[in-house]
């Protein structure tokens, strides 16, 4: 009973303290935390990090229930070959990026720091804790591990030449356009290749901004209306939609070519039985 009443004492202290700083209207910074600084956004992870029972535990049972659902989610669209390869990648980047959304709504975080003065008068709030979603240098590293995976996965499981066929080649059916049309066709798959590289060249900061967009923008919504029950509770949706759209996108990219190669092989298989 004491230590309920101590945990209880400390939870009621941080929630005054939260909530005294949204009334004097302070707000999150938009600018990127130093790179060198791991105080912020590593602490609210590593306070998650259990050791798994052989004997599972409620939340194990959980846990493992939202492998299953995640599984049954990304495999039809990464395809079978990529999968075992994808869906550790995919499974962390979700459960990293909703811890460190759903922190933000934690009491104390990101409102509970000190502020340091500069010679000209003006002041800087320094929260000890913040969501790493909700720090662009989070975003774009989350990011950059997800396109860098992305590239090692399919250049494993497509290969170089279905990667170029895909981007580059012809699609029209030889068979079934004319030919003074197909090379005509083959110019615009290549332009439109070319488009494509852009596109993907970009996805980084695409999924990047994507995340710390929202994270960020509903971080200050709840500092500026003094953390209000019902944009907590859309906070909480907000947070999950984002780590699905990011885990999701990445699992298109992948799927995209590996997939696409599943499907091939599958066709190939097809006329060669019809064949026999």
């Amino acid at each position: 009973m004491p230590t309920d009443k101590k945990l209880l004492g400390l939870v009621a202290a941080l929630s005054l303290a939260t909530v005294s700083f949204a009334s004097e209207g302070g707000g999150v910074a938009a600018a990127a935390d130093k790179l060198v600084d791991f105080g912020n956004g590593w602490a609210v992870v590593l306070l998650t990090v259990r050791q798994p029972r052989l004997l599972p535990t409620k939340s194990q049972a959980v846990f493992e229930s939202l492998l299953e659902g995640l599984r049954d989610l990304f495999e039809p669209i990464v395809g079978k070959k990529a999968f075992p390869a994808a869906f550790p990648l995919l499974v962390t980047l979700f459960i990293f990026i909703l811890i460190n959304n759903w922190s933000g709504l934690l009491p104390g975080v990101g409102t509970i720091g000190w502020e340091r003065g500069f010679s000209d008068g003006r002041h800087e709030f320094i929260p000890w804790i913040r969501p790493f979603s909700a720090d662009f240098n989070g975003t774009i590293a989350l990011a950059l591990v997800s396109f860098g995976a992305y590239l090692i996965i399919i250049f494993k499981y497509a290969g170089p030449k279905l990667i170029l066929w895909d981007l580059f080649g012809n699609k029209a059916d030889k068979k079934e356009t004319p030919a003074w049309l197909y090379p005509f066709l083959s110019l615009v798959f290549l332009i439109v290749g070319c488009i494509e590289v852009f596109s993907i060249a970009i996805r980084p900061f695409t999924l990047s901004v994507r995340l710390f967009g929202n994270i960020f923008g509903g971080e200050n919504l709840l500092h500026g209306t003094g953390f209000i029950f019902v944009f907590y509770f859309m906070e909480l949706l907000v947070g999950l939609i984002q780590a699905v759209v990011f885990t999701l996108l990445s699992s298109v990219y992948i799927g995209l070519l590996c997939n696409h190669g599943d499907e091939h092989e599958t066709a190939e298989g097809h006329a060669a039985g019809s064949h026999h």
